[in-house]
């Protein structure tokens, strides 16, 4: 029992990166009803900010996660500015094979500069090195800094798209694009600050991932992304708690396979739960709050 305890925590830890990313995912989907394939690499080049100014300017954990935020922002609206703005009105396809291109353009890049090498973070220090015992279950502070954060941009993120003007604009335009243009919305605003916002959640996981796991490499973004798409899939794609429930699903299932069976199946298992959701309901656990529009 005490395993079992011990792995829904680590599940919970794993689930809490994972739905940071899939929140970007699916509210970019909600949106302008784009996969953006780029938000994995955008988690991977946060980690990357946060490493490097941990390491090469000895900044502390909170300001590195601030910086690295900040970046992701100004490169995921710089990614909409850049490449999927003049694609508006484009087919689907068209869309979905340049956010590809983009992914592949941001991994190959960064290994251009940083080079292909696993780093490693630094060791945190004082507080952040602890860990409690209750029982046989052990509970660190990363794990409990982890779910602290990301409680706390979800609950960040739910009181702007709830209670704020662009969140308001930003449920608007993803009802109904056109409609919202005639009633005053600037959609070209609403839509980048989704980006903003989206960006923002993957640069933190980034940043928490790389003390979680302590190992970041340029092509870190491609398993975590498709997992947090997994993951948006299954609480229903376009919807934000959906999304957030879907994460802590698969991070618990995944720790659940290699914990009790074996971690060489955890992806193949992932994947076997997208499929299964796609046949069974499609529309993900809480799709019924969508509406197709024809």
């Amino acid at each position: 029992m005490e395993q079992f305890f011990q792995q829904i925590i680590n599940g919970i830890s794993l689930g809490s990166i994972y739905a940071l990313i899939a929140l970007g995912y699916t509210m970019v989907y909600g949106i302008i009803k784009l996969i953006n394939f780029a938000h994995g690499d955008v988690y991977m080049v946060g980690a990357y900010i946060g490493y490097f100014c941990m390491t090469s300017f000895h900044m502390g954990f909170l300001p590195s996660l601030f910086i690295a935020m900040t970046f992701c922002v100004i490169l995921g609206v710089a990614i909409e500015k850049i490449a999927y703005k003049p694609l508006r009105n484009a087919t689907r396809i068209a869309v979905l094979i340049t956010a590809i291109g983009v992914s592949l353009f941001i991994e190959y890049g960064t290994m251009f500069f940083v080079k292909a090498d696993v780093r490693s973070y630094p060791p945190l220090t004082g507080l952040l090195v602890k860990s409690f015992k209750l029982g046989d279950i052990v509970i660190t502070m990363q794990q409990l800094l982890i779910v602290g954060i990301t409680v706390i941009l979800m609950v960040l993120l739910q009181f702007i798209v709830k209670r704020t003007r662009i969140g308001k604009a930003m449920r608007a335009v993803s009802l109904d694009k056109e409609a919202a243009e005639l009633m005053g919305i600037n959609v070209n605003t609403t839509i980048s600050f989704t980006f903003v916002l989206g960006s923002a959640l993957a640069g933190a996981a980034g940043v928490l991932v790389g003390i979680y796991y302590n190992s970041i490499n340029p092509l870190m973004g491609i398993m975590p992304g498709l997992k947090a798409f997994v993951a948006a899939v299954f609480g229903g794609i376009g919807i934000i708690p959906g999304a957030m429930i879907g994460g802590y699903f698969i991070g618990t299932l995944e720790v659940m396979v290699s914990g009790y069976g074996n971690s060489m199946f955890r992806d193949a298992v992932v994947f076997a739960v997208l499929i299964l959701i796609l046949i069974v309901k499609p529309s993900g656990l809480l799709g019924k709050e969508t509406r197709e529009k024809v």
